[in-house]
């Protein structure tokens, strides 16, 4: 069996409020990975500043635009170009009168194949995001990449087996999930690291592929709103196992490199898909 490979990559680090600050700190972690042969990074969720969804405040609408304009997409396909990488890039898209949660998929020759647009939209103490974004319309997406096919969900959809389904029954061999995930406001000692974590690695074993997280670190401060991120950011292979993995506090990348063709010959071998029924599915989901 002839080796496939494909090397993957994390990145991990704080935000402030500055745009072009968070942008330039983001490049410096992509060059850093793509140094250290990663052909796929992932930048966190929203990295274009601090998640600001921690109040209701419409001053934030002004930061969003259109995937051909907004900055940090403009930047980041010209540093994927120039580092042959493939980036998918988080950030806050305006379309027309409707707001989304979206990712940029940048191809290793900096061509942005599509959009994915958050499906699940969280509502809740600290994650505050149906004020400011639409659920998604695209549906759930593999991209074919010049490095591999790769799916893409964001945050809330890493807690839903049915997004990690939808996307390896689509070719997906890689998921890649960013994130901004930390403290709960009603109980700051509440830390839910673990299960974020457990709830991916399901997902791994199940669909027998591997799973890359980017989580942001560091307590933001929204005009008196505070939020503690605890970043974890991980690499799991196909078994579930956490092959890479960062702590609470640390800033810095995560690469690994997985064999597809091997991959793809385990997955065969567990025939999860070959087992599945999906004429009873239908009778019990609503």
């Amino acid at each position: 069996m002839k080796e496939r490979n494909i090397t993957v990559a994390a990145i991990q680090t704080a935000y402030g409020l500055d745009m072009d600050e968070n942008i330039a700190k983001t490049e410096a972690l992509v060059r850093e990975a793509a140094e250290r042969g990663a052909e796929v990074v992932l930048p966190s969720e929203l990295f274009q500043g601090i998640y600001f969804c921690t109040r209701q405040d419409p001053k934030w609408f002004e930061t969003a635009f259109s995937a051909d304009d907004h900055p940090c997409v403009r930047k980041l396909r010209k540093l994927a170009r120039k580092l042959e990488v493939v980036i998918p890039i988080s950030f806050f898209e305006k379309d027309g009168p409707r707001y989304y949660n979206s990712v940029a998929i940048a191809d290793a020759d900096g061509e942005i194949l599509g959009v994915y647009r958050k499906s699940h939209i969280p509502d809740g103490p600290g994650y505050q995001e149906k004020y400011y974004f639409r659920p998604g319309d695209t549906g759930f997406k593999t991209w074919n990449t010049k490095r591999g096919d790769i799916g893409v969900g964001i945050c809330w959809d890493q807690w839903y087996p049915e997004t990690a389904r939808a996307m390896a029954l689509a070719g997906a061999e890689v998921l890649f999930y960013p994130t901004a995930i930390g403290s709960e406001p009603y109980d700051t000692a509440l830390d839910t690291h673990l299960q974020w974590q457990r709830a991916m690695q399901g997902h791994a074993v199940s669909n027998a592929i591997p799973i890359v997280a980017a989580n942001r670190i560091g307590l933001e401060d929204n005009d008196g709103v505070q939020q503690q991120f605890y970043g974890h950011s991980f690499i799991a292979d196909h078994r579930g196992e956490l092959v890479e993995s960062l702590g609470r506090d640390d800033e810095g990348v995560l690469v690994h490199t997985f064999d597809l063709a091997l991959i793809e010959s385990y997955r065969a071998d567990w025939g999860f898909f070959r087992d599945r029924r999906t004429d009873l599915y239908a009778k019990s989901i609503i």
